[in-house]
């Protein structure tokens, strides 16, 4: 059978990774996809510096020789440009995949369009940015402070000269947006997004949640609720006992609820040459295998059919229901405690634990720290503005949302 031929637009880490993984498994790759997957042709910046990867592979400094090449069967984009790209794509009766747009290697793509397509997908929650999890677990590990953590990260090469995209939440929030809308059926939508980066934690809170029985790690989380669905990326709480919270490193992890699996754990490598290349492999293999489908009958690009996606709203942050922890520092005399608790109770806010920091030696400060059980994100943020306003209470009141990832 005619062989599928294919072109690489650069060959640095997934390129390079996805050419090595092609040549080394080819006649894997050939008994899955019932013919020959052969790449043409590589459009790299530097001809030389790729040239010991490259052999005998025609190299072009131009991408559009690759792309307007006759022979060859043609994260951030997905995410903002998604809505359209598959439009065109299903009017050209055409596929695009994107398996490797999240989570590298692990396959939670495929996962969700096709292993739980009988389930109603209840929530989700993932660990989708290698860099920022490796920053909190060298926190907790080596009770570093953030600045230092990112300095080292940067100099191993996990984090980037401007770590911005990792640190503050853009890219995990590109990754949620992508998988909420195949999770959900709906269409992507990055700018109703709640993000928030790691770059405000301290190492206090990272010991606090550890003595609580908790661990810190930036989730993006979507889940339905009954007046629409959550879509947001933040730091969170998560029990120590879950397997999500155990997920260290680099490395990468998203739970997902389905009404009848259950909660399902997909863990991997979140980026590297190799294992984002073994998701892009497994996207040609797809591709060949469909070459010559009839389009109406393909897996659909977000595992539901294109005019069958639902309008439900993106819930506004405001009306997001979870726990919190609450961190303040106050001044350790008498009622501070009865007019925080107060406060809290006048928004409708309960409090499940409370601990309260010895002084140290010749301070008046304390810190109190306080878990909450769920309530809405209004309150608290009426809550936070009022014990802010105490005399007694000193500097904001650092907030951190909790989420018990139990199987309800």
């Amino acid at each position: 059978m005619k062989p599928i031929n294919i072109g690489l637009l650069g060959l640095g880490t997934v390129g390079g990774g996805t050419l090595t993984v092609l040549r080394r498994n080819a006649e894997e790759i050939t008994r899955r996809a019932g013919r020959e997957i052969r790449v043409l042709r590589a459009a790299v910046r530097n001809p030389e510096k790729a040239r010991a990867l490259a052999g005998d592979l025609p190299l072009t400094t131009n991408p559009f020789d690759v792309v307007d090449d006759p022979a060859i069967d043609n994260k951030h984009l997905v995410a903002k440009h998604g809505n359209e790209i598959f439009a065109a794509a299903q009017a050209k009766g055409v596929m695009v995949t994107f398996e490797a747009a999240v989570a590298g290697g692990i396959p939670i793509i495929k996962a969700l369009r096709e292993g739980l397509s009988a389930n109603r997908i209840e929530w989700l929650a993932g660990i989708i940015n290698g860099t920022s999890n490796f920053i909190l677990s060298e926190m907790r590990d080596k009770g570093a402070a953030f600045d230092d953590v990112l300095k080292e990260a940067q100099r191993l090469g996990y984090a980037e000269a401007d770590p911005t995209f990792d640190i503050e939440g853009i890219d995990a929030a590109h990754k949620l947006t992508i998988l909420s809308a195949i999770a959900f059926g709906i269409p992507m939508q990055f700018d109703r997004a709640y993000t928030e980066g790691i770059s405000k934690l301290t190492r206090e809170d990272v010991q606090y949640a550890e003595e609580l029985g908790y661990r810190i790690k930036l989730l993006g989380i979507a889940r339905r609720a009954e007046a629409g669905i959550e879509l947001r990326v933040h730091p969170t709480l998560i029990p120590e006992r879950r397997l999500i919270a155990n997920v260290d490193g680099a490395m990468n992890a998203v739970l997902v609820k389905g009404d009848a699996v259950g909660p399902t754990l997909y863990y991997g490598a979140g980026a590297g040459a190799e294992p984002t290349a073994s998701s892009v492999v497994a996207d040609l293999i797809d591709v060949t295998r469909l070459h010559t489908a009839d389009p109406h009958h393909r897996v659909p690009h977000l595992a539901f059919q294109p005019d069958q996606l639902a309008d439900t709203p993106i819930l506004p942050m405001d009306a997001v229901r979870t726990a919190y922890y609450l961190r303040l520092r106050a001044f350790d005399r008498p009622g501070v405690l009865a007019d925080i608790t107060r406060i809290l109770a006048d928004s409708d806010i309960s409090i499940d634990a409370m601990v309260q920091k010895e002084p140290a030696e010749g301070e008046e400060q304390v810190n109190i720290i306080l878990l909450t059980h769920i309530t809405v994100e209004k309150n608290i943020n009426a809550a936070i503005a009022r014990i802010e306003a105490l005399d007694a209470v000193a500097g904001q009141v650092m907030r951190i949302r909790l989420e018990e990832l139990a199987a309800r």
